[in-house]
């Protein structure tokens, strides 16, 4: 009986003792959004709230680590046995009566009479998985889902070439200069356990995805030129991904033989066929629920009349994707976030206006909390953690090889894609490392190389949320980069200027098809199937157009697409020179004013070599890629022209 009592007791100390940590981390975020309000009031730009969050956290871990101690429980005992390896669970024989217990982790001799306290900042300290199926699924949601994808599309050759070429190349720079410090550690005898090569490439996957939430947040909060915004914002978004995919393929090299740390071919290029396999399949998996989740919407139409469960249902099939892709062996970072881009494509143009606004302000709350969390977690884990390894070169390395991977991701790309000096400069200097970074550090420390790597990856993000974040202001007055651009009213022709041919086919030949095919589908938008499809396939466009799409025939619904061509034609006019695309793609050129015909491709590249070209548009609407909240530039201003031209 007395042993059932203190066992009820001993719950319910624990019980309250977990109620205390968790209120900790909510006095927190509640301190951390009144600094917040306050810098925001005094319009102070020097220290974002991620950067305060964390201030907070490491105040409230030096308290806990050095303030707080915890009487000791005179019933502990400590016994010894010896056993060759330390068993999960442990079942313990007491007087006839078996106790289970479970490995809550390795503790040093010198810290045996610490117990009590060591199980206080245990308790702070959260399991690893909760920041990947819990705190990331929604940031990396809301990225995809907040999109704007008019720039990040005009942009996306330069931000695909920073996230896959950029980020592997800095994974292996920064690799190779750590396996060099690692070595000289080795030989002045400053190593204390192994840390092979695949370490260090571990390190480089790691520590080269960017989260540049802070310089992001004083971008939109000063409306910086848009086209470095999406550059910025869509490199962070996908490099995410990819170094989660490159840390994972690294972690699958395992060459034959005794030896699993030697470099082998076929070994190499099984962990590259791993890379494409799961981010493909990760890519797969997000498409297809997004496209699930609005063929659902699309047909239950009578979900609209209850935006409670409409709202209920998008949240429960956007959370599934990660979970889903996790449970298949994929990468859920990697499917939820092209679930958002993709449910922000065609499932919220199904949705009610108040399950649009809900859905919205829903994941931007939850973003918002997740991200200050898991920056208050950093500051407070730099004490409670309790297998710290700070070793000085390793530290040292670690900051020059960031440097130079980052260096050598943005400069050569950017020459290739003609992104101007000052631009350069300033993604160069906004490679903030954040959540994904600290969330991939602290998944595995059970070796001595990964507690390095995770003591030195909290440094980093430290160093570069503080300094590089708060010098953003600085550094835009530095680079002469324009501030005050409001994205919304830059001048039209400026919106559909190109400086390369491939963006000009890609966007007819994907847009065309999706406003054509893919968006009768899956909304109630576009033109119906009936007027797209060859009349032979008459049934079959009645069956799948459903009567709201005959209503919206007239006037397009979803003012946040991409780039949208119609079924008339649209002509570029350059001159006396008028080029004209229809909606199949093709297109043909008009006879100038001289009589002399001109070639249609000839003329399409002088229109995209051209930046002062005027746009015509023919019997048709062009519908610009916009956020929500904002509505398609009027037309009027152009009638004059239609009217002359015609």
């Amino acid at each position: 009986m007395d042993s059932t009592c203190k066992i009820n007791k001993k719950a319910e100390e624990s019980h309250r003792q977990d109620s205390a940590d968790l209120l900790v981390f909510i006095l927190l975020l509640t301190l951390t959004i009144l600094t917040i309000w306050l810098f925001k009031h005094r319009r102070c730009r020097f220290l974002h709230e991620t950067g305060l969050a964390m201030i907070y956290g490491l105040l409230v871990g030096v308290v806990l680590r050095y303030a707080i101690h915890v009487p000791s429980d005179m019933n502990n005992v400590t016994l010894s046995c010896n056993v060759n390896a330390s068993p999960a669970t442990l079942l313990v024989n007491v007087s006839g009566k078996f106790y289970e217990y479970t490995l809550k982790g390795e503790i040093s001799g010198s810290e045996i009479n610490d117990i009590q306290d060591n199980e206080m900042l245990r308790k702070v300290t959260f399991d690893p998985e909760v920041f990947f199926n819990i705190l990331l699924p929604p940031i990396i949601f809301h990225a995809g889902y907040s999109l704007k994808r008019r720039h990040f599309f005009r942009n996306l050759g330069s931000i695909l070439a920073y996230a896959f070429v950029g980020t592997v190349v800095s994974c292996f720079i920064i690799g190779l200069f750590m396996y060099g410090c690692v070595l000289l550690m080795k030989q002045i005898g400053h190593l204390g356990g192994d840390f092979f090569f695949t370490d260090c490439l571990f390190f480089g996957a790691i520590v080269s995805a960017t989260d540049p939430v802070t310089v992001l947040a004083i971008f939109n909060e000063l409306q910086v030129d848009a086209d470095l915004y999406a550059l910025l914002f869509g490199e962070s978004v996908l490099n995410d991904a990819v170094a989660l995919v490159l840390s994972s393929s690294i972690v699958a090299y395992q060459p034959e033989g005794d030896n699993t740390h030697t470099f082998e071919a076929m070994a190499m290029l099984k962990s590259f066929g791993v890379f494409l396999g799961v981010f493909s399949g990760s890519f797969a998996l997000g498409v297809a629920t997004g496209v699930v989740t609005a063929l659902i919407s699309f047909t239950f139409t009578k979900l609209r009349e209850l935006p409670l469960l409409e709202t209920a249902l998008f949240f429960l099939m956007s959370w599934s994707t990660f979970l889903l892709a996790e449970a298949c062996g994929f990468t859920g970072v990697v499917a939820v976030l092209f679930c958002g881009m993709t449910q922000a494509h065609y499932t919220f143009n199904n949705l009610s206006p108040e399950s649009q606004d809900r859905t919205k302000q829903l994941f931007e709350l939850l973003n918002f909390l997740a991200e200050n969390f898991i920056f208050s977690y950093m500051g407070l884990t730099l004490f409670t953690f309790h297998n710290h390894v700070f070793n000085p070169i390793f530290i040292v390395g670690a900051f020059l090889a960031v440097f130079l991977g980052r260096a050598a991701n943005i400069y050569p790309l950017s020459f290739l894609n003609k992104i101007t000096s000052n631009f350069q400069h300033m993604m160069m200097f906004a490679g903030l490392r954040g959540a994904m970074t600290f969330a991939l550090s602290i998944r595995d420390t059970a070796t001595y190389a990964r507690q390095m790597m995770f003591s030195t990856t909290l440094l980093v993000v430290f160093f570069t949320v503080w300094i590089c974040g708060g010098g953003t202001t600085p550094m835009l007055s530095c680079q002469k980069i324009r501030v005050g651009v409001d994205s919304d009213q830059e001048n039209f022709v400026m919106e559909m200027r190109s400086t390369k041919q491939e963006s000009a086919w890609l966007f007819r030949i994907w847009y065309n098809f999706d406003h054509n095919y893919l968006k009768p589908i899956l909304t109630h938008s576009g033109p119906p199937l009936t007027a797209t499809l060859p009349a032979c396939c008459g049934p079959l466009a009645r069956c799948l157009t459903s009567p709201q799409a005959y209503e919206n025939e007239g006037q397009l619904k979803d003012s946040d697409s991409d780039l949208i061509l119609n079924d008339g034609d649209i002509s570029l006019a350059y001159g006396d020179i008028t080029v004209s695309t229809d909606a199949t793609g093709a297109h043909t050129s008009g006879t100038p004013v001289g009589g002399v015909a001109v070639n249609s491709d000839e003329a399409l590249d002088r229109e995209l070599a051209f930046s002062d070209h005027e746009l015509v548009i023919r019997g048709t609407r062009l519908v610009l890629p916009m956020d929500d909240s904002e509505h398609p530039l009027p037309l009027d201003s152009h009638r004059h022209k239609n009217e002359t031209m015609s």
